[in-house]
């Protein structure tokens, strides 16, 4: 029973997930149909670009990034300004949690060895909601984008159109939040300077453009992930365990769950008509609640609006801890940090994503 208990603690998403994937079979029994609820090319990209960037990280190559820009710096508010510059433009190719997972214990040993950890809940703060913000610029920066972009099959073109002005927005309001980073003059040296595994760069930086190949439909997901298992099983067979599976058994239950709850009717015909209108406010408020990856997942079931959908879940990140669970992965990381100061952090993450949620929110309804 504990092992039970401290499972659904480490994975409530899945846990939910699952349960309600359980229960709709009990309203629609398991048939043919329900291979056709699962969208492999979604799941292939996601495994495939979580063991790459696994392996790129592994490599040491945003270790050596950072140093190097770090290392430049002259006080406290440049070496945040960089760090947080790092989740923000990281975010759009490597995934927001990748991102956070890589830049926030750097942040921690940075700003330690600098003798400021008191600069260390804002920047933390700042990196989250960057990586959040940031990684909804491309289809592969957070996994939501990633199955939009493929179940929509929306052109490349249309999904840079949708983005990048509320990027461009984000960047802007992000960059004016730095000036509130203190400014005191400071160098830091690392004790150990970081090396990059120069032949894992290179077959890390090979396997990710074969990937991005993949989001632009030039090559098969079929042929791509064969490609990246074959290349890994002879050069690194420990890094095909190296993928997030408890979020990709997270998509399949949704898959389940919503492929169901379009069968229906009753269902389908309550939600698409909820939705109707108000594709974006329904998605934004999905996720405070569920997370942005799973209202994507369930909502695009019933709707068309793939613009609205893509911009309420990737502004739905902001908010509540769980509305993005790139969140959860900072709040952990600084938690376990020492020195911490939890009370501290909760204020100003809570100011941080209330603030942006509500002035982007007015500049999408704005334009939309």
């Amino acid at each position: 029973m504990g092992k039970i208990i401290g499972f659904i603690r480490r994975e409530p998403v899945l846990t939910a997930a699952s349960v309600a994937a359980i229960v709709s079979c009990f309203f629609v029994p398991p048939d043919a149909k329900y291979a056709g609820y699962i969208d492999f090319r979604t799941l292939a990209l996601l495994y495939s670009l979580m063991v790459v960037v696994a392996g790129l990280r592994k490599a040491g190559v945003f270790s050596v990034l950072a140093d190097t820009l770090c290392s430049h710096a002259g006080s406290t508010r440049t070496i945040g300004f960089i760090l947080v510059a790092l989740c923000f433009f990281g975010s759009m190719l490597i995934t927001n949690d990748v991102a956070l997972l890589t830049f926030v214990p750097f942040s921690v040993v940075v700003l330690g060895m600098a003798g400021r950890t008191q600069d260390l809940v804002r920047v933390v703060v700042l990196q989250t909601v960057a990586a959040n913000l940031g990684s909804m610029l491309t289809p592969v920066g957070n996994p939501q984008n990633l199955y939009l972009y493929s179940h929509y099959n929306i052109p490349m073109g249309d999904f840079f159109a949708a983005t990048l002005p509320v990027w461009l927005v984000s960047l802007a309001l992000i960059a004016a939040a730095c000036f509130l980073i203190p400014r005191a003059g400071i160098s830091v040296k690392l004790a150990e300077k970081p090396k990059t595994d120069r032949k894992a760069l290179a077959l890390g930086l090979a396997l990710f453009c074969v990937c991005l190949l993949t989001v632009v439909r030039v090559l098969d997901w079929r042929i791509m992930l064969a490609i990246v298992i074959l290349a890994l099983l002879i050069f690194d067979r420990k890094a095909l365990l190296g993928a997030d599976f408890m979020l990709l058994l997270t998509f399949v239950a949704f898959f389940v769950f919503a492929g169901n709850l379009a069968r229906l009717e009753a269902v389908d015909a309550l939600l698409r008509k909820l939705l109707d209108g108000r594709e974006y406010l329904t998605s934004l408020a999905a996720s405070q609640v569920i997370s942005n990856v799973p209202a994507a997942l369930l909502l695009s079931g019933f709707t068309d609006n793939a613009r609205a959908l893509l911009l309420g879940t990737n502004v739905g990140g902001l908010g509540t801890p769980i509305a993005s669970l790139a969140s959860l992965i900072s709040l952990k990381l600084y938690f376990r940090s020492e020195g911490a100061r939890p009370g501290r952090f909760m204020a100003e993450f809570t100011a941080a994503n209330v603030i942006l949620l509500v002035l982007l929110s007015a500049f999408c309804l704005l334009v939309m």
